[in-house]
């Protein structure tokens, strides 16, 4: 147990500087390592991915907290955005966790490595909005948070691999998507969470110390220290090359995606 709680704590600690560095939330490389570790502990393999994914999730709430906090202090989140999308991520994440504990642990490793490949080809090209696009109204605001929100349950992300390259195609200027995408990893992470929990509360399966499909240790480990680490990433976010970072993530995306894809196969 002591190992398993040291590798979440490692986790955490690359998880927070992940997400102040590109508001990603860190629920790209916290989910397989958290099925790295569940299959380590011989959870049953039925409800690895379910207990994967709400706990990522649930992790996020600390991450996401000390991320835009460090952002806003520098001036870089848009609150008005904010204001407009969070009802459609809150409404979408919720959904999204209910289809997702319906789903079995094949089918959402199967969506998981999709999604990394996709934001993995994302990260690699890189491409460049036309100067004219804007953010869209409230009413197109609410349906794009849906999306991202249904998307951040089946995934267990909070969100920032999705509302990060929305906002840069719109326009916005890449810190303050990053800073504002941290904003709204918060109310994804709580409507996720509450979900996971809701929907697997009575679930025959769980193992000790699991709140639905919330593991507590994985989840405490990963935020005591990911809350510290936060920002630091934010720092480094205003001051290194993020467009290079990100190319170097992308490659240890496909990495990842690969891994899991095999373990499927």
């Amino acid at each position: 147990m002591l190992t398993t709680i040291l590798l979440y704590c490692l986790l955490g600690s690359f998880v927070g500087v992940l997400a102040g560095l590109l508001g990603v939330g860190g629920g790209l490389v916290i989910v397989p390592i958290l099925v790295f570790a569940f299959t380590y502990q011989q959870i049953p393999f039925e409800i690895i991915m379910h207990l994967a994914l709400g706990t990522s999730l649930a992790s996020i709430i600390f991450t996401s907290v000390s991320s835009f906090m460090a952002h806003h202090k520098r001036g870089a989140v848009d609150w008005t955005t904010v204001r407009r999308i969070v009802i459609g991520v809150m409404t979408g994440t919720f959904f999204g966790s209910c289809i997702a504990s319906w789903l079995s642990t094949v089918v959402l490793k199967g969506l998981f490595v999709a999604f990394l490949y996709f934001i993995a080809y994302q990260f690699l090209t890189n491409r460049k909005p036309k100067p004219t696009r804007e953010l869209p109204g409230r009413f197109g605001m609410f349906v794009v948070g849906n999306i991202i929100g249904i998307v951040s349950s089946l995934v267990g992300i909070g969100g920032g691999a999705l509302s990060v390259p929305f906002m840069i195609w719109c326009n916005v200027v890449v810190h303050r998507a990053i800073g504002t995408s941290a904003a709204i990893g918060l109310p994804i992470a709580i409507a996720g969470t509450v979900g996971f929990i809701f929907n697997g509360w009575a679930h025959p399966q769980l193992p000790d110390y699991s709140v639905g499909f919330i593991y507590l240790p994985a989840l405490f480990g990963i935020a005591a220290v990911s809350v510290l680490t936060a920002p630091l990433g934010v720092r480094l976010a205003h001051s290194l090359p993020v467009d290079k970072l990100k190319k170097i993530f992308a490659l240890l995306l496909i990495v990842v995606g690969t891994r899991m894809l095999l373990s499927i196969i």
